[in-house]
């Protein structure tokens, strides 16, 4: 089963902002033939922002398609060609206003890669200086600085529901080494 199925066709059906959709006719060594809808995605960030030991930054935002206010990592969407560092850096300052004086790159994962070819890059911040935000026009973005404790309880309450963040919570907590591979650094 490590055969890779043979690409018939490939046709982009939708150009977004954030992403294109594009679909795969396939072949497989056995002959049957499948249709799959792939998302592409320029890959992104997740800042595991830390002030002091055992706190966390966090950002509050509305998220249309979950329908709540969620409080999340500060993450965001790969510039052409930025590498992690200077991608997560930046994340960081816009959306927080923080500036790191390190940043320490943990590895790299899928999201979800059934459908989609984004690459989430972890990245830790510490020794943050605060400054100001630099929001995006659509972006809405109340900061705060979390407790390892408090954000466990935010989760069980339902207000941090999102993967990454959930991830970021077990490596603070673990042996805190790198977060997947070493694809896409």
């Amino acid at each position: 089963m490590d055969d890779r199925p043979q690409v018939l066709s490939s046709q982009r059906v939708f150009e977004g902002r954030v992403f294109n959709v594009r679909t795969d006719f396939v072949q497989y060594a056995d002959g049957a033939q499948n249709r799959l809808d792939i998302v592409e995605h320029g890959g992104s960030f997740a800042v595991i922002a830390m002030p002091q030991p055992g706190e966390l930054v966090l950002v509050r935002q509305y998220r249309h398609p979950a329908g709540a206010m969620l409080w999340e990592l500060p993450a965001g969407t790969a510039e052409p060609g930025e590498a992690p560092l200077e991608g997560a850096a930046r994340e960081l300052r816009e959306e927080t206003g923080y500036r790191a004086a390190t940043l320490r790159s943990l590895g790299s994962l899928f999201a979800t890669p059934g459908f989609c070819e984004e690459k989430m890059h972890f990245v830790l911040a510490e020794g943050l200086t605060v400054g100001e935000q630099m929001l995006d026009e659509d972006e809405r973005i109340e900061v705060g600085i979390f407790s390892v404790n408090t954000a466990w309880r935010l989760v069980a309450e339902g207000t941090i529901a999102d993967m990454k963040t959930v991830l970021a919570l077990f490596w603070v907590e673990g042996k805190r080494g790198e977060i997947g591979g070493v694809f896409g650094r």
